[in-house]
């Protein structure tokens, strides 16, 4: 038995041999050396690196940024807001009665005076209608004044004498309703003001009520739109306000406000305003878009910032100033920390700032977003946005 299990190990030991030739065994041994090698280069060396280089403080990357200083300006008060012209005057002219067109008298974009006949309905049987109602009534009137002079002598009845006065105001009546009817078979242009294209033609039957034409009148014109409550206390009727429009780039037209409505829009809060401005070269029309400024109070000192410059958050705008400080090697760097600003109003690419900053601080006004309170920073202004207070849209 005891030579069976010793040769049993001796084969077992045999066959392992067999597989774990001394080349095989230097292959595992080159190749988990290279393995290990590989992991320290691959994980454990960058690991090391970072966490030296990390602690170095020297190593802190700076931001780069761009800055400026707040700067004291007269501000003056403004309100802005965006209206719609209207008319003056203005209508859509439409007949009252039916008919056929028999003239039109005026060519679309035409300035017509108050009373002109702009489209002249037919009438003929109307007219004739007409002289024989007042010839009626004529002769009634001439019945009347015999009545007159025969009631005065007694010699008619008083019936008699009240029929004939009753016919004499029929027939006139009658008459002054005829001519009436004429009148109203001749559209005339209510008042003086510019006809658009015409809605019918010659020969045209025309229902009553149908429009035919329409008629503005554009010198004078009004501009409506609204303001916020808070902003309306402001504003009087006879306040100067300023106007453009896209339809008339590079023009500003100067009116008055003539009136502000007596009550708040509750949807909106807002409260509608009506100025004129005076358009002699009648390039503005009723419908067009506009956009109006109106000066509100006297010009004050404000200190302001360009826009860019504040950061808007739900908890309060911030605004991060420039200082400066040491590293732990005690080598100079710029930090920055952020400062909360109460803001007033805006104008073009400008804010005014009520409190929170000096004319001495350099506050940042590009890169806030890859800040954070302490942050390191490089300055470079080679490159500044906008900061206009009346900026005009570049067209390109």
């Amino acid at each position: 038995m005891a030579r069976s299990g010793a040769s049993s190990g001796a084969t077992s030991q045999a066959g392992i041999g067999h597989y774990f030739t001394p080349r095989m065994r230097w292959v595992i041994i080159i190749s988990a050396v290279i393995f290990v090698l590989l992991f320290a280069y691959l994980v454990v060396l960058p690991y090391v690196f970072m966490n030296f280089i990390m602690s170095k403080s020297d190593f802190v990357q700076p931001q780069t940024v761009s800055t400026t200083h707040p700067v004291k300006t007269m501000w003056q008060g403004q309100v802005h807001a965006v209206g719609t012209f209207h008319a003056v005057q203005g209508a859509d002219l439409a007949s009252e009665v039916v008919g056929i067109v028999t003239k039109t008298d005026f060519q679309a974009g035409d300035d017509v005076p108050a009373g002109k006949i702009l489209i002249q309905l037919r009438d003929d049987s109307d007219r004739a209608q007409l002289d024989a109602l007042r010839a009626s009534a004529e002769e009634a009137m001439q019945t009347y004044k015999r009545n007159v002079g025969l009631a005065q002598a007694n010699a008619i009845s008083k019936q008699a004498y009240d029929t004939a006065v009753a016919n004499m105001k029929t027939t006139r009546a009658q008459a002054e309703a005829q001519a009436a009817l004429v009148e109203k078979k001749a559209i005339r242009a209510p008042f003086a003001g510019r006809v658009g294209i015409r809605q019918v033609d010659v020969g045209q039957y025309i229902a009553a009520g149908t429009t035919l034409v329409t008629l503005q009148r554009l010198d004078p014109i009004d501009v409506d739109f609204t303001v916020p409550q808070q902003q309306a206390s402001a504003l009087k009727a006879g306040d100067p306000v300023f106007v453009t429009s896209d339809a008339a780039p590079g023009q500003t037209f100067q009116g008055r406000i003539m009136a502000l409505d007596p009550k708040v829009d509750n949807a909106t809060r807002n409260v509608r305003v009506r100025a004129q401005v005076a358009n002699p070269t009648k390039i503005l029309f009723p419908g067009m878009f506009a956009t109006v400024v109106t000066d509100i109070g006297s010009a004050r000192s404000q200190l302001t910032l360009p826009q860019t410059a504040i950061t808007y958050n739900p908890y309060g705008d911030v605004v991060y100033v420039v200082g400066k400080a040491k590293n732990d090697k005690g080598k100079d760097i710029l930090v920055v920390n952020q400062r909360f600003v109460t803001l007033g109003d805006t104008r073009g690419d400008q804010v005014a700032v009520v409190s929170g900053v000096t004319e001495k601080d350099q506050v940042v006004s590009t890169g806030q977003l890859k800040l954070k309170n302490g942050a390191v920073v490089l300055i470079n202004n080679s490159v500044r946005l906008p900061n206009d207070a009346a900026p005009n849209p570049i067209q390109q």
